[in-house]
């Protein structure tokens, strides 16, 4: 498995819409970078935001997850609060190649300000805007940056093609647009049988 340099990204990103929209050069000037590097692609977190509450002392459950655990927010500047947590996305939407499979790292900016962003892997063939998650370790507020950048991905070309990409066992997450909320699958049945 051999990491993508900038100019296979390019490639896959203006033929394949891997990453749409797409900056081809590192914007650094007066922001938290973002865009092409030399092996990766520095992402940008939207203007929306789930920031966890604890005003209803509601259980955070990831087979039952209830929405009055936070509040919504549209702003171009987030404010964390200390030992808080906050849902976002990328301003980009993702379609990942079936022979690729990309690993998410946080960006030293933030992680220096004791702030941690953590995103699972983007498997082969999934699709959407990734959902990214922003821990405030710290006991003061913190505050994010809208359309600003976020995390860096790194995407590796596989060896071979996979037997079962993201898309052929119809994954729960494929497709996502906004901030999406976890998912159990046998509740996501459950609610289908119903309908």
């Amino acid at each position: 498995m051999a990491i993508l340099a900038d100019k296979q990204i390019r490639e896959l990103a203006q033929n394949k819409k891997m990453i749409e929209p797409f900056n081809e050069k590192l914007s650094k000037d007066g922001v938290i970078s973002y865009g092409l590097s030399s092996y990766g692609y520095d992402a940008r977190v939207s203007d929306e935001f789930k920031i966890f509450t604890n005003i209803d002392s509601a259980v955070v459950d990831p087979k039952n997850f209830q929405e009055n655990g936070f509040v919504d927010r549209k702003t171009d500047v987030c404010v964390i609060p200390p030992n808080s947590f906050v849902l976002a996305r990328t301003v980009e939407y993702f379609r990942i190649p079936r022979d690729v499979m990309v690993i998410c790292l946080g960006k030293s900016t933030y992680a220096r300000c004791g702030i941690i962003v953590n995103v699972t892997p983007l498997e082969p063939e999934w699709e959407g805007h990734v959902t990214l998650e922003f821990s405030n370790t710290t006991p003061l507020p913190a505050k994010i940056y809208a359309n600003e950048g976020a995390c860096q991905f790194l995407f590796l070309k596989a060896d071979e093609i996979c037997e079962t990409s993201y898309a052929d066992r119809s994954g729960k997450y494929m497709g996502q647009r906004g901030v999406t909320l976890p998912k159990v699958e046998s509740v996501i049945k459950e609610i289908k049988r119903k309908a």
